[in-house]
């Protein structure tokens, strides 16, 4: 079994709807492609959540340590952490009950991936937010 991501086109509507995305994983570390992207996102006019518990601000927002401790609703939650983090990962993100579970590019868990479709959830994993931000605008 494998995943199948929503088309290009889906995920360009995806990116057109959302506003607010929690990074998970995001560094402070500017040479970080975590830092990067988020930045990249942030400058074209997301509001970004960095979820981290070993920083304190990252892109001068202050940090959470855990999806649960957002206020508000997330629309993409965005992964830059392991692939063998997902499944806990996903279960937080279930807690929140965010709209989109998206996993960077070189992050997959098919298992996840399958037990987060079955729950109605969109989920996109191996793909880069930036790139298809830019390729979908």
């Amino acid at each position: 079994m494998s995943i199948q991501n929503p088309s290009r086109e889906e995920i360009g509507q995806i990116l057109k709807k959302a506003k607010r995305i929690a990074v998970v994983g995001l560094s402070d570390n500017p040479e970080r492609t975590s830092y990067m992207i988020a930045k990249a996102m942030q400058e074209a006019g997301y509001e970004i959540i960095p979820v981290n518990p070993n920083v304190d601000t990252v892109l001068g927002v202050k940090a959470v340590p855990s999806l649960k401790d957002i206020e508000g609703h997330v629309d993409i939650v965005n992964i830059f952490r392991r692939s063998e983090f997902l499944p806990q990962i996903a279960e937080e993100f279930e807690q929140i009950d965010a709209d989109v579970f998206w996993a960077q590019l070189g992050v997959v868990h098919e298992e996840t991936f399958h037990r987060l479709k079955a729950k109605g959830y969109t989920v996109i994993m191996d793909r880069c937010i930036k790139v298809e931000h830019a390729l979908t605008k």
